[in-house]
């Protein structure tokens, strides 16, 4: 069975929204503008890449990255790797062509179906609501949350309002770090 990773800059009040700068909310690109750059604190974006075999994404995080990502030399290692979009509206004649296989996937049955195939972890960068849908059908398996010191109030948020049971996690690893951000690895427990 595969590992299904959510990894996300997230702010203090939950917001995941535009962190890189994507037009349309009002305070996007808030990882770059409000908070002092720290190597360290992304240290564990690297590690990410060369420890996923496969990336996931939905429809809107993939129409924003597909024409950007294949061509950024800090993404290199998930331009040969498989991509797999999550969409019932994304049509084959959209997918980029320089990024590698990308499968389009209709479905949360699919992605568990993904799930139990042969191979290393799969990464969501990105995709909100798709982390939401994903969180909500118990399919996530470790989080890794770089925590920016902000609140940001309106957003998308990582997580949904649904009304469920609570879900315990265990965190495996933590960081601070003297800008105020913290890595935050948690794994499900099931």
């Amino acid at each position: 069975m595969r590992t299904l990773i959510s990894t996300a800059f997230v702010s203090l009040d939950g917001v995941v929204e535009a962190p890189g700068g994507e037009p349309g909310y009002r305070n996007s690109g808030w990882t770059f503008k409000n908070v002092e750059f720290l190597p360290e604190a992304y240290e564990i974006k690297g590690r990410e890449q060369k420890e996923a075999t496969a990336l996931m994404m939905g429809r809107v995080s993939y129409e924003a990255f597909s024409p950007v990502w294949p061509g950024m030399e800090e993404f290199a290692d998930y331009k040969v790797m498989p991509k797999y979009v999550v969409s019932s509206t994304l049509t084959e004649d959209k997918l980029v062509t320089d990024w590698a296989e990308t499968t389009i996937l209709r479905s949360l049955d699919e992605v568990a179906a993904l799930k139990e195939t042969e191979g290393g972890p799969i990464i969501v960068h990105g995709s909100a609501t798709l982390n939401r849908a994903l969180s909500d059908a118990g399919l996530i398996d470790r989080y890794h949350l770089l925590v920016f010191p902000l609140l940001l109030g309106a957003g998308k948020r990582l997580f949904s309002d649904t009304d469920k049971d609570a879900q315990e996690l265990k965190l495996v690893e933590h960081e601070a770090y003297a800008n105020g951000m913290q890595l935050n690895v948690f794994d499900v427990v099931r």
